[in-house]
Formats: structure tokens, sequence, C-alpha cells
């Protein structure tokens, strides 16, 4: 990339926050069993919420807006952020409502993590959204939650700040997720709904995934992080999902200027609007494999602060679709976040970064 990062962007986060609790094991415990946890640990979690802490890390100037309870799961999640530098002061609070929480389950022997989650809280509503002032952002970054809600915030933003850069993540199935896809510049779809609405489709041909058959074999042209144009993106092996039958699936649902498709240990892809060229960036694993909690917030962090690189606001849009940049930013989000994969939670995960070469080095 071309420019240095515009640090001091500032940052709109709209999302939850979750309390989380994580439980380290051995090895991820089988049905029925019982087994001593190797450590514990109590935390501020949420895929908003944690991006937006990558992000205060990187320089920008941060907010969430989101709900909060009252209870000490909130107050934990309100003194964390403020710690962090994150203002929250456009956060709903709910008295008597219950901390959304997430127990989480680590297996050392492989990195994963199993998460069972447990809610009792309402969304943000656009009501709420309303009254969070639009003036002076430079970016607003939502997740793909409440959808018939979170469509109406996104409709207010092109209405009230056209030129306003927008990215959504979307997660997991939700009904009417399909709202979200338009009216955004940079769309971030999570492996996890590739893979949820691939179960659900089956063998059956038509809707968003149809049926491509696995990553092998499929003899499309992809553009690697070197520009280079092969068959062989080198993304990693066949998953029996092709993602990128996916991506040029879901980039034709929408209107978005950049479609992204992050796939873990086996890469990320890329699809610019109005390109033909679908980009690869191969993953950037650790050497040793620690905690994969949170990498891809990780992951979205690291493309709004490329995108912001490229000179902020829609024209760095424009610039990442212009000039071949897109295989470096996803380049650059990778190596962010296989960097997350090696360390344990989130704290100090930017200066050990930077201390490692990145964005610059390929070094992971």
């Amino acid at each position: 990339m071309a420019a240095e990062p515009t640090r001091g962007a500032a940052v709109l986060g709209v999302g939850i926050a979750t309390r989380d609790i994580v439980n380290l094991v051995a090895a991820y415990p089988r049905e029925d069993a019982e087994i001593r946890a190797l450590a514990q640990r109590t935390a501020r979690g949420g895929n908003c919420a944690n991006t937006l802490d990558v992000l205060a890390q990187l320089g920008h100037r941060c907010a969430w807006a989101g709900v909060l309870a009252g209870d000490d799961g909130a107050a934990l999640i309100a003194e964390d952020l403020a710690r962090r530098g994150i203002d929250h002061r456009h956060a709903r609070r709910i008295a008597g409502g219950a901390t959304p929480t997430s127990y989480i389950t680590l297996s050392r022997d492989t990195g994963s993590r199993t998460i069972v989650h447990h809610r009792d809280l309402p969304e943000l509503g656009a009501a709420d959204f309303a009254r969070v002032p639009l003036a002076g952002w430079d970016w607003v970054h939502f997740e793909g939650r409440n959808p018939a809600e979170t469509a109406q915030m996104l409709a207010r933003v092109r209405r009230e700040r056209p030129d306003l850069p927008i990215s959504v993540e979307i997660e997991k199935p939700r009904d009417g997720i399909e709202q979200l896809f338009r009216g955004v510049d940079v769309l971030i779809v999570a492996r996890a709904y590739a893979e949820s609405v691939s179960a659900a489709a089956g063998a059956r041909q038509g809707g968003l995934l149809g049926a491509d058959g696995g990553v092998e074999g499929s003899g499309e042209a992809v553009v690697d992080a070197d520009g280079n144009t092969d068959t062989d993106d080198g993304c990693g092996p066949g998953t029996g999902i092709d993602p990128r039958g996916f991506l040029r699936r879901m980039a034709a649902a929408g209107d978005a200027r950049l479609c992204l498709l992050p796939w873990g240990a086996a890469g990320a892809y890329g699809l610019a609007a109005g390109s033909d060229a679908l980009v690869c960036a191969p993953a950037h694993p650790p050497a040793v494999l620690h905690d994969s909690l949170a990498a891809g917030d990780v992951f979205n962090a690291a493309v709004i602060d490329g995108l912001l690189a490229l000179g902020g606001g829609r024209d760095g849009l424009a610039a990442a679709v212009g000039d071949g940049a897109l295989a470096t930013l996803l380049s650059r989000a990778n190596r962010l976040a296989g960097l997350k994969c090696g360390r344990e939670g989130l704290e100090g995960l930017a200066a050990a970064a930077r201390a490692a070469g990145w964005p610059d080095s390929d070094g992971a």
C-alpha cells in the first residue's frame, strides 16, 4: 500500500459487547465428560467491541454503540471499554437486564474455541441509533445483527452522510439478513455464514450458494497477493464448499464496493465491484497456535485500518478498487490475524505486531 495509515480516524462501531468466560483445557472434552480447566479468565468480548479494541490500539479514535445491561457484567464491559479509550456514551442502558455471556472452551491441543452464548437482552434498535450523531465520523462498522432494525440504521447513514464509508460483518444466518447486503461499501462475510448457508442448501441448485462442489479443480483464475494470476490460488485445501463461487454470489446479491471472505487457515478472498479478478491471499499462521478467539474480529479491524491507510473515507475504497491494493489489504489483514492466533487475548496486539514488522513485513 502506498500511503501511511491515517491515524486518529474516528470510527463508530455498532454491535454487541459481551462478558466472556474462557476456560483453557488441554483438549476439548467428549460429551458427558468432566475435566479440569488449566486456566480461566473473564474478559470483555463481542465482535464489534473486539474490532474497536484493535482499531484503538492502532491509533484510531473509536466509539461503540450497543446495549448495556444493569448488572456486574455491564460494569466490566464499560470499565474495559473506557480503559481502552473506546467511547461508550452512545450505549443504551437497560436497568435490570442481563449481560450477554459467552462460555468459551479453548483447546490448548488445537487452539480452537467452542462457544456457548447466552443472551437475554434487547438488541440496539433504529430508534436508539437515531440518537447517535453522525457528524465527525470517518468510518462506521456494523455487525450484521437484528437485520430489520440495522437496515434502517444503514439507510439513515446513507441519507445523512452519503460520504461516510460503511462496513458490515455477516457472521451468521438470520431472518432478513439479505437486507444488509446492499447500501454498504465493504461486506465482510464470515466462513461460518458460508458453511451454514451451504449446510442449509445441501445439494440443491440455485440460491445464494448453489452447488459448486469443492475448492479444488474449479479452474477459476484468481489473483494472488503478489499479483500473479493462476488457477491454483494457494489458499488451502478444498473443504466441500467453493469459497470463490460463494463470494461471487454474495457480490452479485449486493452492491458493496468490496466483498471479502476470510477463510481461516485457508487464507482470505476478495472481490471488488466491477472486477472479474477474484483476489486471494494465503493465511499467515503463527509458529505455535495459542488462541484463535477473536481472530476474525482482528481481520476486520486490519481491513478497516488498511482502507483508512489508503486515504480514508470512500476515496480509500476507490483506491483499493482502482490500484490493485486488494491483495495487499487481504495479506495485511491475514498477517495481523495470524499474529493474534499466536497470542492469548488482544492485549498489546498492535505493539507486538509493529515489533514484528507489521504491516510492512511478510513475517508473522
